[in-house]
């Protein structure tokens, strides 16, 4: 067996940013939030789990707070544009510098 079959990955992610034209506005506890940003996991049966992250629209700092990316085409060919670059840049990796 390769030295690489007994390594165990339990997650892979990646963070996407979200061009201007594609944000969205959502509230949670009160307070409003601009999405700026995609967290996409890969999940070990190969599907992608997708949160999005933003920050307060009134300013200032909050928690880290998740939100439901909404389904919509554009984000959905944003995340899976994501992914497959993801990809090839992680097969291309140069090792630990």
């Amino acid at each position: 067996m390769a030295e690489s079959d007994q390594v165990e990955v339990s997650a892979l992610a990646i963070n996407v940013a979200i061009p201007e034209g594609l944000r969205w506005t959502d509230a949670r506890r009160g307070q409003k939030f601009e999405l700026h940003t995609l967290n996409v996991r890969l999940m070990p049966d190969g599907t992608l789990a997708v949160k999005a992250y933003g920050k307060p629209l009134e300013g200032g700092r909050s928690g880290y707070v998740p939100f439901r990316m909404p389904d919509r085409p554009e984000l959905v060919a944003l995340v899976e544009a994501a992914a497959s670059r993801a990809a090839e840049r992680w097969a291309g990796h140069r090792g630990i510098s």
